[in-house]
């Protein structure tokens, strides 16, 4: 029903009645919709422009005499805002080339650090807040290896910080580990990805060279690999880690052999506690290759 279908009031009732009232009266008779006499075509009257009006080239003549041939009128006399193109950034970020020939470039530590700061990690690095670069002693002869850091370790910029990093520092301290004394802890990824997700093979392979780089640079004795992303990027193999845990790998970094020995992540064992007994195992052979290597 419309406020047309209704019968008008009494005049004398109007008066008596303010307009919130007489609405209240028009709902109440069921009129839910208020139309005009004549049709109006709204597609026509968006169609048009708005009048533009008219403005005498005198009516300010200083600032026709300073204004140049072609410009716009300025935006304070409601004139076209000028429109500065920004410079398109990679989502992929720079290429994998070009993150060796800046690793090969550093000469420590702390020069690493600075040239993954200043790299275009592209979205990858524009979503996280911090570079996490590394946590523990540097020089130790124990490197742990991750994915990528969580939540906490971007808001911290410290690897292993979260809820899985305190369950990876009971795991290595129950085995004469510490971070404190003989680990030294990093990502593969230095950044955190969005929503804590797989990396693709493209983001794997732009930072792969500045891990290479970190490790030759870290000198470690031995490396332990948490997860499957870890393993997989540095063995160079497709295995899963169901297949890789507990078995001693080698990679070569920089002409030097160093044994590696894949196990389940910490963040993996807390959805699967049950594999917690398989996982201390892959310790204790990482505490006996450490005593064997410290002799």
């Amino acid at each position: 029903m419309t406020a047309n279908d209704t019968n008008p009031p009494d005049p004398a009732l109007v008066q008596a009645f303010d307009p919130v009232s007489l609405l209240a009266w028009q709902l109440a008779m069921g009129a839910d919709e208020a139309i005009d006499d004549v049709p109006v075509d709204r597609f026509a009257a968006i169609a048009q422009p708005a009048a533009v009006p008219n403005r005498s080239p005198t009516a300010n003549p200083s600032e026709a005499a300073t204004r140049k041939p072609g410009s716009s009128a300025s935006t304070g006399n409601g004139g076209p805002r000028p429109v500065v193109a920004k410079p398109v950034q990679s989502i992929t970020g720079a290429s994998s080339e070009h993150a060796a020939a800046l690793a090969a470039e550093a000469t420590s530590l702390d020069e690493l650090k600075d040239a993954m700061s200043k790299f275009d990690g592209g979205l990858l690095k524009r979503s996280a807040k911090n570079l996490v670069f590394s946590g523990g002693i540097s020089k130790a002869p124990v490197m742990v290896i991750g994915k990528a850091p969580d939540g906490e370790d971007d808001q911290q910029g410290t690897p292993f910080v979260g809820k899985s990093g305190k369950l990876l520092d009971k795991m290595l301290v129950a085995a004469g580990f510490s971070r404190d004394t003989n680990i030294y802890l990093t990502n593969l990824l230095p950044w955190r990805p969005l929503g804590n997700r797989t990396p693709d093979p493209a983001v794997v392979s732009m930072c792969l060279p500045f891990l290479l780089r970190h490790i030759e640079l870290a000198a470690p004795k031995m490396i332990i690999l948490l997860g499957g992303v870890s393993a997989q990027a540095l063995l160079q193999t497709t295995e899963g880690i169901t297949r890789l845990r507990g078995k001693w790998k080698a990679v070569d970094v920089g002409g030097t052999s160093i044994p590696c020995l894949p196990i389940y992540s910490p963040d993996y064992l807390m959805s699967q506690p049950h594999l917690k007994g398989l996982a201390w195992r892959d310790i204790l052979a990482a505490k006996q290759k450490f005593a064997e290597i410290s002799e």
